[in-house]
């Protein structure tokens, strides 16, 4: 079972409010992305080795609630999409009451260092089914 990703706001990411900025939203998905495929066994370290880069393709964010500083924040993150091609995850951050706070996705695809496509399914079958797997859920 894949865990939440926790992320204590930080002081320095709110504004002059003391409320949390809503570019920071973007960087805990990242942050949340990252420790995601690590629980899943395909950590960046593990992808970038086998020659692998996943850039984001395009990301959209849904602020429903505030938050502040020192606030602990759980990022819940799933694969909402992936075909093969295009890797589409949501992510919902809650606060420490259960409330939601924030809806997000984003989308990424997958090259090769040149930055030239990669066909995951048959360079990278254990990857591929590995993602496979979660989407079908």
């Amino acid at each position: 079972m894949i865990k939440a990703y926790e992320h204590v706001v930080q002081y320095y990411e709110t504004d002059k409010m003391g409320i949390t900025h809503h570019s920071n939203y973007i960087r805990w998905m990242e942050e949340a992305r990252v420790d995601f495929l690590a629980q899943i066994g395909w950590d960046f370290a593990k992808l970038e080795s086998m020659g692998i880069v996943s850039p984001v393709v395009s990301v959209e964010c849904q602020y429903k609630l505030t938050t502040t500083f020192p606030e602990v924040v759980r990022i819940f993150v799933s694969v909402e999409e992936f075909k093969g091609v295009k890797l589409k995850l949501k992510y919902k951050m809650e606060n420490s009451e259960g409330k939601t706070v924030n809806e997000g996705r984003s989308e990424h695809c997958f090259l090769d260092v040149h930055g030239r496509p990669i066909r995951l399914n048959k360079d990278f079958p254990d990857f591929y089914h590995a993602l496979i797997e979660l989407a079908e859920g």
